[in-house]
């Protein structure tokens, strides 16, 4: 009996894909669409683009982008937040923002959503760990943790009063429980 095997997508063959809503990552040759944000994740991840930016974006230290696809390593990915250190936001001739990065994020964040697969969104943040990425958090809303994923493969696992690691060059203190406190409107 003979098989049929499917031939394997290309990047650049994922990259002439319309995009889908929500977006998809395309990492080993797969891909993989991202679930629809809902409230605590939506929460997160806008309010962490704000308080990184209302630091940074003043004094041109650093960039954080919601939902940003950022090509590299021969992956395309949609990290909920990437942070660029200001030197290396990607730019037109003509100054202005670029729409295509094809470099890694210097942070990238992903805030694990209640049907998301963890090895899927953990598979990502250790792409972007092997390809220069210095730090990547996994922000965890069901047991309130934080996995931070470093160059060179270290893990830590903060929780509670735990100070979170910032990218260098970012004058900012963040603590788990207040990430976690953002989802309180109270």
């Amino acid at each position: 009996m003979a098989i049929a095997i499917q031939p394997q997508l290309t990047l650049d063959e994922f990259l002439k894909l319309p995009e889908t809503e929500p977006a998809s990552d395309f990492i080993k040759g797969e891909i993989i669409q991202k679930p629809m944000p809902q409230g605590e994740h939506s929460r997160v991840q806008t309010k962490f683009c704000n308080v990184i930016n209302n630091v940074t974006e003043s004094q041109k230290i650093a960039y954080a982008f919601s939902e940003l696809r950022c090509t590299f390593g021969g992956a395309s990915i949609v990290p909920d937040v990437s942070v660029f250190r200001w030197d290396r936001i990607v730019k037109t001739s003509t100054g202005r923002i670029a729409n295509r990065f094809d470099i890694h994020p210097d942070w990238a964040i992903e805030i694990l959503s209640p049907d998301q697969r963890l090895k899927k969104v953990l598979s990502k943040l250790l792409h972007c760990s092997r390809n220069g990425t210095e730090i990547g958090w996994l922000i965890n809303p069901e047991d309130e943790s934080v996995l931070g994923i470093f160059s060179g493969g270290r893990l830590e696992l903060s929780e509670g009063a735990d100070k979170l690691p910032i990218l260098e060059g970012i004058e900012l203190e963040l603590r788990v429980e207040q990430v976690f406190g953002w989802l309180s409107l109270t």
